[in-house]
């Protein structure tokens, strides 16, 4: 399955299914389920990114931190638009998120663009168990 490296907070909100929309500066033609990867960059870009969050949706219940380097959710990319009314929506292009789910955190590298994860074998069903038993073999 491919992944997406995303930075936190937005991985987190992504795959707990707060934030419907990934926001690129390239379009995708890829539709169907992905793997969540949070990045591992922590720095004052991302703490004002979750600063901004906080006062904007104050509603959402983030954690005091987060999961880095390596895979923390899955979800479906159904659409990648240039306009949508979402909140998160910011541009140029979005792609558009539903079935987003955590998944228990596995280390890994990440990459640029969607990639293929390089997990051991053993690291396999701790993502699948969860992704099988919603959606089937």
């Amino acid at each position: 399955m491919k992944a997406l490296s995303i930075l936190q907070p937005w991985a987190w909100l992504i795959a707990n299914g707060h934030k419907d929309i990934e926001n690129r500066c390239w379009r995708t033609h890829f539709r169907g389920q992905f793997l969540v990867h949070a990045g591992k960059r922590w720095g004052t870009e991302q703490r004002e990114d979750l600063a901004r969050v906080r006062a904007a949706f104050p509603h959402i219940p983030l954690p005091e931190s987060f999961d880095l380097g390596g895979l923390v959710g899955q979800a479906r990319i159904v659409d990648c638009v240039d306009d949508h009314t979402s909140p998160w929506f910011v541009g140029e292009f979005g792609f558009v998120i539903a079935d987003a789910s955590p998944l228990p955190f596995t280390p890994c590298r990440g990459m640029l663009n969607f990639f293929t994860p390089a997990l051991a074998r053993h690291q396999m069903p701790c993502l699948m168990g969860p992704y099988l038993s919603r959606h089937g073999p």
